[in-house]
């Protein structure tokens, strides 16, 4: 658990709201529903864990969830990926709970296509609101320049934000949540080509517009989801962290699929960054076998907390190199020693995950 500044701590309990002042969102990013959904061992796994992340959610009953982007693999899903996020969508985020924040800015300017947060339309029943802005994957296309993530919108499922319909000239106008003595300046910004992105802000042509009445009272949380720079260097491929503004305080980082959910320092000392990963691998990289968690942001004020959740529905990944040349093999060896180096690793996994061995295998070994 992370903190700043955080006066009286306490133990976040399943099924105990936060307190009236506190405003508590889970985090996550990069779902990537629909990958591999014809493989039939493999087919399930982005849905399994997704509805996991929102069990988590509603066991810590948060306010709100936020999402990265990314949250279908494909563009244009299928019509089996999109029923199975909307059924998943719909079983927990309808409800007569009540919410527990209130938006204060103008919604026909965060949701230029509904006019207005989905808990406040009086033919819906939201307990649970999402938030959420598209990624690369899910990025808006075609005539009219629409999204999957648009479709839900418009179904109220998810309340789709950081839309930029001039990427030559961005305006990026927060959603200004109240909760008690606590307000929240939520800004975001839905994947844009790098280079492009680049350019926009080296050109100074990012607008970020502030609250007009107290704005030095503002909690300020950015999400978005681009290629990740930790340098003070600029490079046309990636967005470095010294780009953004020093008012921000907190900063969601989607894209990147390396699980490094425990805030760090930015690296001019501006304000916090989380990175909270994919909940699914989907590459042969080294940044996907490191565990994968979601988190929950607590915000209380001008301070905060993060508490990290690991997953538990997601298939377990390991990696490990083989250096044949330093081993003396014979050619003929090789294959042999390579499968006994994959029954190894699958050993290894079992034994951290608790599998207790099966009988014919404990009858080989006594024999």
């Amino acid at each position: 658990t992370d903190f700043r500044g955080w006066g009286g701590r306490w133990v976040l309990a399943d099924n105990k709201a936060p307190p009236k002042d506190v405003i508590r969102i889970l985090v996550s990013t990069d779902n990537h529903l629909g990958y591999l959904e014809k493989d039939p061992i493999r087919g399930e796994d982005s849905f399994r864990t997704f509805e996991e992340i929102f069990r988590i959610a509603k066991a810590a009953k948060v306010d709100l969830v936020l999402l990265g982007g990314d949250l279908f693999h494909e563009n244009k899903p299928s019509r089996s990926t999109f029923f199975k996020a909307g059924e998943i969508l719909r079983k927990h985020c309808l409800g007569d709970d009540p919410v527990h924040f209130e938006i204060v800015s103008d919604q026909s300017i965060n949701f230029p296509d509904t006019a207005c947060v989905n808990y406040e339309n009086p033919n819906y029943n939201i307990s649970l609101p999402i938030f959420s802005i598209h990624g690369n994957h899910d990025d808006p296309m075609g005539m009219g320049s629409f999204s999957a993530l648009d479709l839900l919108g418009q179904h109220n499922l998810v309340n789709y934000f950081g839309k930029a319909h001039n990427i030559n000239d961005i305006k990026l106008f927060p959603i200004l949540m109240h909760k008690g003595s606590t307000k929240l300046a939520l800004y975001g910004l839905g994947s844009v080509r790098e280079e492009r992105l680049h350019r926009t802000f080296q050109s100074k042509k990012v607008q970020w517009v502030r609250p007009l009445e107290d704005k030095d009272s503002y909690f300020n949380l950015f999400v978005l989801h681009q290629n990740r720079l930790r340098r003070n260097a600029f490079y046309k491929n990636s967005i470095s962290e010294s780009m953004l503004p020093a008012f921000l305080d907190f900063v969601v980082w989607g894209h990147e699929h390396e699980c490094l959910i425990d805030p760090v320092e930015s690296v001019q000392k501006r304000y916090f960054v989380t990175q909270p990963g994919s909940s699914i691998a989907t590459s042969l990289s080294q940044g996907e076998t490191v565990p994968k968690h979601v988190g929950i942001l607590e915000i209380k004020g001008d301070q905060y907390r993060m508490i990290k959740k690991k997953l538990q529905t997601v298939r377990p990944f390991k990696m490990q190199d083989v250096v044949l040349s330093e081993l003396n093999l014979d050619e003929e060896d090789v294959e042999e020693y390579l499968q006994a180096k994959v029954e190894e690793i699958i050993e290894s996994v079992k034994k951290e995950l608790g599998f207790e061995p099966e009988e014919d295998e404990e009858e080989d070994e006594d024999r």
